[in-house]
């Protein structure tokens, strides 16, 4: 009975493993009832090979290869729409990790994972009982011989699938059942093997650049700040979809007739970028390099290139350099590759108040903070602003307070410990695409306020969306991003040419640029000794 036991278990345990989607719109019944062709090849194979101690525990370890593949491919469908990359994702498994503590507290954190690892322990077990059982089976030479006869019949069959749907030859109609386990593991080979190929042509890209030895440049600025703040998960979704547009458009329309009562002249339009759903440092690498960083595999040939950055010109053009980055809480020794004098992580904003749960203050306190943390310096500033409040998971949201009162951030105590928390939060879809269009607003509000307080100084104001949110907060496939510019109007006419929208809503057919382009257009346009013509990309 317990051999009937093993034998079942462990066929339904395999069963379960090539079965198991990898997608979530594919998690339903409709996955149960895709005949897998190769349970019976990895039966009968047992049932010949499996006395050998190494081939069983090879095949249990394959298949749970297999099993955590798919589940990585899972969380990296539902929140970047697209599968796990070995070769340049494996940083993604850390950050993924102290994301989900941060979020869900150290204890239920520590009891999922802890979960996890006993679950596919379980299962490793489970299929190497069931595969004992199976080989037990072919002891007997007759049988033994049925079953690599039946399992050569077996493996032909699924061979003949697996060639038609990967278009090494064309059947006239598709064999019976699936081996779409085998053809995702194939197609992840060969994925890892243009990925290799890819970085390497990266790399020598990354070397050319047309402003490397280039000087003078930038002179059009005519020595005025600069800063460029991020604003996170903000895309086209806040102007195209229903569920956020009116709350956001009337924000940015509320702040566009103010900025231009005191006198700053507004540009906006669209840049695609390289990322979606998160990963918010390869859009900034992608803008301030001009190199499209879109997994992190690229993103770190870029940093090891040498390859300069928007900060690096605007440092050789006399600024004085700096990134403001709140949700740095770790060494961040990349940032020494890309042009920054001063960085203030979270460690270096005097921060008193509670944190919001992940996100390690909020913006409105960031925005107060940072221009007392500059010390005197004869240059202008370029400073870039990485802002966090509208990261997920949304929740909570601080309230915007008149900016005297933000003092040493203790009066946003109460805001950071409100909730629902983010396992409340997270089990009704609805209710997180209502705190993302909260969120965002709350950072619009916040953003937009702070850029008329810098108005009689005349700066240049560059405010753009890092990515848009997970496909089922924007409810779109879209990258695009809006990106807003605010300065002096004669100041904005050296990017007339760029055709983007006055004011600080960009209209829907403004031509979409990707945002590798906008360093070099940008250089382009404040430079004297460069083409104004737009880099085309």
């Amino acid at each position: 009975m317990r051999k009937v036991l093993f034998l079942v278990l462990g066929a339904l345990a395999v069963f379960a493993v090539l079965a198991l989607p990898n997608h979530p719109s594919a998690f339903g019944w409709s996955a149960v009832l895709r005949w897998p062709l190769e349970l019976p090849v990895i039966l009968f194979l047992m049932m010949v090979l499996g006395r050998r101690l190494i081939i069983v525990h090879a095949v249990a370890l394959a298949l749970l290869a297999v099993a955590v593949l798919k589940l990585a491919d899972y969380g990296m469908f539902s929140a970047f729409d697209r599968s796990f990359n070995p070769v340049v994702d494996m940083p993604l498994i850390a950050a993924g990790f102290s994301f989900t503590r941060d979020s869900l507290g150290l204890v239920v954190f520590v009891f999922a994972v802890s979960s996890a690892i006993l679950l596919l322990a379980l299962l490793y077990a489970l299929i190497v009982q069931g595969f004992a059982a199976w080989a037990s089976l072919g002891r007997n030479a007759k049988t033994g011989l049925a079953a690599a006869l039946i399992g050569a019949g077996f493996t032909g069959w699924a061979v003949a699938d697996a060639g038609h749907h990967l278009s090494f030859w064309k059947l006239e109609n598709s064999p019976p059942g699936t081996t779409w386990t085998s053809r995702l593991a194939i197609n992840r080979v060969e994925e890892i093997q243009r990925t290799t190929r890819d970085l390497a042509e990266f790399r020598e890209a990354a070397g050319l650049d047309t402003y490397a030895n280039q000087f003078g440049l930038l002179n059009k600025l005519d020595g005025r700040d600069v800063f460029l703040i991020w604003i996170e998960s903000y895309g086209r979704a806040s102007f195209d979809n229903p569920l956020y547009a009116p709350t956001h458009l009337a924000t940015l329309r509320s702040a566009q007739a103010e900025i231009a009562g005191s006198g700053l002249a507004m540009k906006s339009g669209w840049l695609t970028s390289p990322t979606v759903g998160g990963q918010s440092w390869l859009a900034h690498g992608t803008l301030g390099s001009g190199l499209w960083t879109a997994d992190n595999g690229r993103y770190q040939a870029m940093i090891d290139s040498g390859r300069k950055w928007l900060s690096h010109i605007a440092q050789a053009a006399g600024y004085r350099t700096a990134a403001v980055m709140p949700a740095i809480t770790k060494d961040w020794p990349e940032s020494r590759a890309m042009g920054f004098e001063l960085v203030f992580d979270k460690a270096e904003i005097p921060y008193a108040g509670e944190s919001f749960r992940w996100v390690t203050m909020p913006d409105q306190f960031t925005l107060a903070a940072y221009p007392d943390l500059l010390p005197p310096d004869p240059r202008p500033d370029f400073v870039q602003i990485a802002l966090i409040s509208s990261h997920a998971p949304w929740t909570p949201i601080a309230d915007v307070i008149p900016w005297q009162d933000v003092g040493d951030g203790t009066v946003f105590n109460k805001m950071a410990l409100r909730g629902p928390t983010p396992e409340v939060l997270w089990k009704d879809r609805d209710a997180v695409r209502d705190a993302y269009r909260r969120s965002v607003d709350y950072v619009l509000q916040v953003v937009f306020s702070h850029v008329l307080q810098l108005a009689d100084d005349a700066p240049l104001v560059i405010v753009a969306g890092d990515h848009q949110a997970a496909g089922f907060v924007s409810g779109s496939d879209s990258k695009d991003v809006a990106v807003h510019i605010i300065g002096p109007p004669q100041v904005l006419d050296h990017i007339e040419h760029w055709r983007w929208t006055e004011g600080l809503v960009p209209a829907s057919d403004v031509p979409v640029r990707r945002m590798d382009s906008f360093r070099d257009n940008f250089i382009a346009a404040f430079s004297d000794k460069t083409s104004t013509a737009m880099v085309s990309q």
